[in-house]
């Protein structure tokens, strides 16, 4: 009968550890994202389990002994794993500490670059122990380990409070460039997702072969925005242009059957 109250007394605080455990992560995943803590519950829940199991195998002779040699075995099969998989051990290391200091989030709009070559951006989707999930702009999932990301450069578009776009247009020599200037800045000013007031000008970048380069930027408070007003910028630029005979340039390709 005592071994049945035993068993019982273990179990019982295996399920309420387990039970307490998925409490205090439900509370701290309602002020932070639960994708970083979905890893560590799970680790918790397995150290609560091997703990219990370990800790009843030592109250009765018969598998004191047995829990024992069991345990050193594991020690040995763990060190002998961890040194054959290295590689994966440091992405679960690399994503422990991502979930620590926390460089991107869930829903980020992220672009990681590593030696000088972009590497994936888009949004992040899911963050595991192992990889992090970003979903391109083209649609595509791009898969991460985390090795690659904690050693890579990640510019973080949340943690900037504005966004700014660069626009850029070509005219011809022959237009009025402050009439064109004075175009451009208007409509980037009364735009309705923009920031932009008068005092964001226009500026001329250069010359080329094709003609003057007009470039300004234009100011949202998302990315998303960004897109958008970008867009309809241009397109009300090239409408307006029309209206004022203000050409942009263009290459002209002459074919001659001669």
């Amino acid at each position: 009968m005592d071994t049945f109250i035993i068993i019982a007394i273990f179990l019982g605080a295996g399920l309420f550890l387990n039970r307490l455990i998925d409490l205090i992560f439900r509370l701290i995943a309602k002020k932070r994202n639960s994708s970083h803590l979905h890893f560590f519950k799970s680790m918790a829940n397995a150290v609560v389990v091997v703990l219990v199991i370990y800790s009843l195998a030592q109250q009765f002779s018969v598998t004191k002994d047995l829990s024992t040699t069991i345990l050193q075995s594991g020690s040995l099969i763990v060190a002998i794993a961890t040194f054959a998989a290295q590689q994966a051990l440091s992405n679960v290391i690399s994503g422990i500490s991502l979930s620590a200091t926390r460089p991107y989030d869930v829903d980020d709009k992220i672009k990681v670059v590593q030696g000088g070559s972009v590497v994936a951006e888009g949004i992040v989707k899911d963050i595991t122990l192992r990889h992090t999930i970003i979903r391109q702009y083209n649609g595509e999932s791009c898969i991460v380990p985390n090795s690659v990301m904690d050693l890579a450069v990640i510019t973080n578009t949340n943690f900037t409070e504005n966004i700014g776009n660069f626009i850029e247009v070509t005219v011809s020599y022959d237009a009025d460039l402050q009439e064109a200037m004075d175009i451009v800045q208007r409509i980037c000013v009364d735009h309705e997702l923009t920031l932009n007031t008068m005092e964001n000008k226009v500026f001329v970048k250069g010359y080329s072969e094709n003609g003057v380069t007009l470039k300004t930027t234009v100011w949202t408070k998302t990315l998303d925005e960004s897109f958008r007003a970008c867009s309809e910028i241009r397109v009300r630029i090239i409408e307006r242009f029309r209206e004022r005979n203000i050409k942009i340039s263009y290459h002209i390709i002459t074919i001659s059957n001669e």
